[in-house]
């Protein structure tokens, strides 16, 4: 009985032979057009067993490359499109705010257009000061600072899930049962401080990592705009 003949591994010369034909490709991708005559006899193994040519199989793989390109450009194009709202919204408020010539004007102005404009479910703006004013909410600056003080502390924005006591302060124990997530950004100009927070009954919609970059811009006009009224009023305590 004669034993079959075995097929040998693969030796070291032809490997080093096919990394140098990888190479020689790889730096000369225009040899396939100067050689076309060879592209009939390369084969590339297809997902489900079957052949097709390199041609082929470049198309496909350029196609599903399109593809993604374009549901890339699609969603940036999504964003752009939200941007643009998100930006003419804010314009208008700050219109609003630029022409307001009361307290009441600009406290209404910032409230409105947040539900309304936004869409915000959840909105408030708190002032601090040791004599409340007639219009908005005050609050003594020593309470804020107890109930949220690690939100001020902050300096900048926050998002993400608040504590039940912060949402207390901020939103009311009514709501706070309500909300999701929310965002909280601070007031300060000119001896002026408050907070200016919004909230989603959503949990995702104010991620942490969520940029709160038109809500900063908003606080900081509001927060140049209110000492222009504050001053002059009186207070009711």
């Amino acid at each position: 009985m004669t034993d079959q003949p075995q097929v040998p591994d693969e030796s070291p010369s032809e490997h080093l032979e096919a990394a140098a034909v990888a190479a020689y490709l790889e730096a000369h991708p225009d040899f396939f057009v100067e050689h076309d005559e060879l592209l009939p006899a390369l084969r590339v193994p297809h997902q489900r067993g079957d052949t097709v040519s390199l041609v082929e199989r470049q198309m496909v793989i350029l196609r599903e490359r399109n593809i993604e390109m374009r549901h890339r450009l699609s969603q940036l194009m999504d964003v752009a499109r939200d941007n643009d709202r998100l930006f003419d919204k804010t314009r208008r408020l700050v219109l609003a705010l630029m022409d307001a010539t009361s307290l009441e004007e600009v406290v209404m102005s910032v409230e409105d257009s947040l539900r309304q404009e936004f869409q915000v479910p959840f909105v408030s703006l708190i002032l601090f000061s040791d004599n409340a004013m007639p219009v908005g909410r005050w609050v003594c600056a020593a309470e804020a600072q107890e109930a949220i003080g690690g939100l001020l502390s902050e300096g900048k924005s926050v998002s993400g899930s608040l504590r039940e006591h912060e949402l207390d302060f901020l939103f009311g124990e009514e709501q706070r049962k309500q909300i999701g997530s929310s965002a909280v950004v601070a007031l300060a100009h000119q001896g002026m401080h408050g907070v200016l927070a919004i909230a989603s009954r959503d949990p995702q919609h104010y991620k942490s990592s969520v940029g709160t970059l038109f809500l900063t811009y908003i606080a900081e006009v509001t927060g140049r705009v209110l000492p222009r009224f504050t001053h002059s009023l009186r207070s009711v305590r």
